[in-house]
């Protein structure tokens, strides 16, 4: 039943990004009777970004109740590599910030909070910046990646400029990745969404060894790039960036050992190794914390925790290939790794990005010319290569 003390709420969620945006739908499908509360520093959730997934990762379920999310729809996609093109039809899609903002704000109503502080939160309050106090049996942390010394990892950065552009792009489908430009700061590529027949949302993205991003210089090689495909951009209608971890080893049990908290999303280490995608795993945790007995901070944790954990190792396969790519592969010719498995079945393509390859699928990627120099990979075939001296993987 909904909490019915003053300033109190059964379910606070702390940070409305993805993860804590598809917890509260969830929570107000399933369990309208509790009192859930969403707490926003910016003024509108889920900041400025788009998050695309392909429609192969998410069950027919979770695929249905994320439909009203969903901004556009492409029955397939393009890849550009230098000695490699290619169509496939796996249908993606895409959720913008401003559909997100609009259809969890609407669900929650008046207990959506924007332009909020807080200052401390623990498993059973959170004090605002203000003052205030509020008190819940629930407390779910959302507030995006932190770092951790337990996790070993590289960078994918990006800026994308949504455009408007003076003349049709003659785009059908989205660019998923562009690899024929420059290879700058480890693998470059760029993506393209065509949103309408004249808009775009470009982003020039980047495998790094470095968070560092130069978004100045990313934005110029954007109009740079739009040139190069014959398109004019008349003007930018916004702009998104963003760094998002790549998982390449760690001990995902000392990672959970620095917080007492449930942490959710890229956080909780929920995220698709290589892509960094998020949402369906963001997607499926939703619908397991909906359906727990009792919902309280500590069982909330706990199935976070296992959920990570069990992601974490079932994973390790992924790692190993990111550290092929970060680690064993000259950073201007990483490109050959992705270009590479770009030739192998649609099939294999799509359970490799929902997270379901057989060990049929991880033989055949490895099988053939490796794309990278074997001693170099051999080096890599450890977790622990990543790490220095005295650190425990």
């Amino acid at each position: 039943m909904a909490s019915s003390r003053p300033n109190s709420a059964d379910v606070v969620l702390v940070g409305g990004g993805l993860a804590n945006g598809l917890i509260a739908l969830r929570l107000k499908a399933l369990r309208p009777d509790l009192k859930v509360l969403i707490l926003e520093r910016g003024e509108a959730l889920g900041g400025h970004h788009t998050w695309s997934h392909f429609a192969t990762d998410v069950s027919a379920e979770i695929g249905a109740w994320l439909s009203p999310l969903i901004v556009h729809r492409w029955d397939g996609y393009e890849v550009r590599f230098p000695g490699h093109c290619r169509d496939l039809t796996t249908p993606y899609l895409a959720i913008t910030s401003d559909r997100f903002h609009e259809v969890v704000a609407a669900a929650m109503g008046e207990d959506c909070w924007t332009g909020i502080d807080v200052a401390e939160l623990d498993g059973t309050r959170v004090t605002l910046a203000d003052g205030r106090v509020i008190e819940a049996d629930c407390v779910i942390d959302g507030r995006g990646p932190g770092s951790s010394p337990a996790l070993a990892l590289g960078w994918q950065k990006f800026v994308g400029l949504e455009v408007e552009l003076t003349a049709p792009h003659g785009l059908a489908r989205p660019i998923v990745m562009d690899a024929t430009v420059d290879q700058l700061d480890g693998y470059r590529f760029l993506y393209s969404l065509p949103f309408s027949p004249t808009r775009l949302l470009i982003e020039d993205t980047r495998y790094s060894d470095g968070a560092d991003l130069d978004r100045e210089a990313l934005r110029a090689d954007i109009t740079v790039y739009a040139a190069s495909q014959g398109w004019t951009i008349a003007r930018v209608v916004r702009e998104e960036n963003g760094i998002l971890p790549i998982a390449l080893a760690g001990d995902i049990a000392a990672h959970w050992r620095e917080t007492r908290l449930p942490q959710v999303g890229l956080r909780a280490a929920l995220f698709q190794p290589i892509t960094g995608y998020s949402l369906p795993d963001a997607a499926r945790l939703a619908d397991e914390i909906a359906a727990l007995p009792a919902l309280t901070s500590a069982a909330v944790r706990a199935c976070v925790e296992d959920r990570s954990k069990q992601r974490w190792h079932e994973r390790a396969y992924y790692r190993l290939l990111n550290r092929m790519l970060f680690k064993a592969a000259r950073p201007g010719r990483r490109y050959v790794v992705l270009e590479r498995f770009y030739r192998l079945s649609q099939g294999l393509v799509e359970r490799f990005y929902a997270g379901r390859i057989t060990l049929a699928d991880k033989a055949r990627i490895l099988i053939g010319k490796p794309p990278v120099p074997i001693p170099a990979a051999i080096a890599v075939l450890s977790e622990k290569s990543v790490f220095p001296r005295g650190v425990d993987v």
